[in-house]
């Protein structure tokens, strides 16, 4: 037996606004939708669930203090990666910076660049 991936399960108080923002904000693709409380979205060969619950999630302040994510996203260039999120209005929380485990590479690659939405 080999465990081929884990998926991520965002929880959300709004599905259609959550399901709205992750594709045309953020540019990924719909993936699913299950009856009223579940929906896939992807990004390239990624998936993630988003489940619609009755209260914020809880951790989100715990998360905002520690400056952790939930979602990471991978891209090529993590500068036009934030620029085109801002031009679809996005707002940024903390610009494109460098992390104590990595370096913007020349390329401007997401060798630890990071930007939080």
């Amino acid at each position: 037996m080999q465990i081929l991936s884990a998926i991520a399960q965002l929880r959300t108080t709004d599905l259609a606004e959550s399901i709205r923002f992750y594709t045309t904000k953020v540019g990924l693709t719909f993936a699913y939708h299950h009856q009223d409380f579940y929906a896939g979205i992807r990004a390239g060969s990624q998936l993630f669930h988003l489940k619609l619950v009755d209260e914020k999630d809880p951790s989100i302040a715990f998360v905002d203090e520690g400056e952790h994510f939930h979602l990471y996203l991978e891209t090529d260039d993590a500068v036009a990666a934030a620029e085109a999120l801002k031009k679809n209005g996005v707002r940024l929380v903390r610009e494109v910076h460098e992390t104590a485990w990595g370096e913007m590479d020349p390329d401007r690659a997401t060798a630890g660049a990071v930007f939080k939405v």
